[in-house]
């Protein structure tokens, strides 16, 4: 189903109150996500942009030109689709004030509920805008690129300082826990085994915690592999476990954990799932990554993982696994140890 913030996006060109880009440009389009629909005679080259491998997979199945993230320049304009972060959002925006050629049309929309009617206010006084529109239970707002970028992108992004998560980790909004290590995570960290011969994986690596966590305190890895579905999150792992890199050896896959299979086989496999992508719960998802998991270890192989005390994970535990044992119970989580 289109979100309705996807047809948002396109309706000030439907609506006729912006010229529907024609053949021969470029447009950007920032945050892609599968099922929009394009108005008619949008006859410009749109360069597809999506880091969420299960979208990105979807866009691609469906003939689509898509990138994990922007590539090039010199854009004639640039649709940006936001979601629920803020911080994230306002670093779409200075991708596309950075990527499209001065004069260039920016158009901007989202969800009602996400807080597109405060960001249309903060670019009207940053940017001035040349005009919105609502539609869809959202709003969707558009400017021209200014010749001059370098202020309004330092204001855009003022609220990334750049601090680092217990002062080593770097970390971005849109990332999940981007501002502190997750109270479940850390719990998970400190029940993990001191000693594991073997290769592990961490499974939603997100920015690296849990990895960094292996290496630090289970002795005789042979290596880790961490899988993300999020590949600005991966990248950031990368540069958070480099130190650890040159000792232990690290792989790093942009993977969808619950559409494609892996590969590889483990003796140690950790992870703190996640239970939605939107506003409702979704433990379909964690269920599934809990089957990945039991595909993906050795026979003997332990997995290692934290969930919220509520949510229904323990029959997938116990048809993927030999034996499950709840390890540690504390506030809202619990961290359970299963063996193949």
């Amino acid at each position: 189903m289109t979100r309705d913030a996807l047809k948002t996006l396109f309706y000030p060109f439907e609506s006729g109150a912006l010229e529907v880009p024609d053949q021969g440009k470029r447009v950007l389009f920032l945050n892609a996500e599968p099922s929009f629909r394009l108005p008619d005679d949008f006859g410009a080259e749109l360069s597809l942009v999506q880091g969420f491998r299960p979208h990105f997979r979807a866009l691609a199945a469906a003939s689509h030109v898509v990138n994990p993230a922007p590539e090039g320049d010199g854009f004639d304009a640039a649709v940006v689709l936001c979601g629920r972060h803020r911080g994230q959002n306002e670093a779409w925006i200075v991708q596309a004030l950075e990527r499209v050629g001065s004069g260039g049309l920016i158009v901007v929309a989202g969800d009602g509920g996400d807080g597109i009617a405060s960001l249309r206010k903060r670019l009207e006084k940053t940017i001035g805008l040349d005009g919105h529109l609502p539609k869809y239970h959202g709003e969707a707002f558009w400017f021209r690129r200014p010749e001059t970028i370098e202020a309004i992108v330092a204001i855009l992004r003022e609220r990334d300082s750049g601090a680092r998560v217990d002062g080593r980790f770097e970390a971005a909004p849109g990332m999940f826990s981007h501002d502190r290590i997750d109270a479940g995570s850390r719990l998970l960290a400190e029940s993990l085994p001191g000693k594991c011969k073997g290769v592990a994986a961490d499974f939603g690596a997100g920015w690296g915690y849990l990895s960094a966590a292996l290496a630090e305190r289970t002795t005789g890895l042979k290596a880790i592999d961490l899988y993300e579905a999020d590949h600005t999150s991966l990248e950031a792992a990368r540069r958070n476990l480099a130190t650890i890199g040159t000792a232990l050896p690290l792989g790093f896959f942009w993977h969808d954990l619950v559409g494609e299979k892996v590969e590889k086989k483990y003796e140690l496999i950790v992870m703190n799932p996640p239970f939605h992508q939107g506003r409702a719960a979704e433990p379909q998802i964690g269920q599934a990554m809990i089957k990945a998991a039991s595909s993906s270890l050795k026979s003997g192989g332990l997995l290692y993982m934290v969930a919220n005390r509520g949510l229904p994970y323990d029959h997938a535990l116990k048809v993927g696994f030999s034996s499950v044992t709840e390890l540690r119970r504390e506030a809202a989580f619990r961290v359970i140890v299963a063996q193949r």
